[in-house]
């Protein structure tokens, strides 16, 4: 039995949208994951370890700079 003819061709589909929202997702992930470490290293740091508010802002502030350094995404010249 010979297989019906499809419409879909491979590489004719206008991809925009799922690439858009692939970034998108990626982008959130990131950001979420930096929120996350922040948080949970804060809050370590200030019942855990019972290091005290003002070292825990610390930590979480310098960590939350370093990932906001390294994550940004790098604007590429050639656009």
């Amino acid at each position: 039995m010979a297989a019906k003819p499809s419409e879909y061709h491979r590489g004719e589909m206008d991809i925009h949208e799922q690439t858009r929202t692939y970034h998108s997702f990626l982008v959130l992930t990131k950001w979420g994951s930096l929120a996350l470490m922040v948080g949970l290293l804060f809050f370590s740091m200030m019942f855990a370890v019972r290091a005290g508010f003002v070292a825990s802002a610390v930590s979480a502030l310098a960590l939350a700079v370093l990932g906001v350094v390294l994550l940004r995404e790098k604007r590429n010249a050639a656009h």
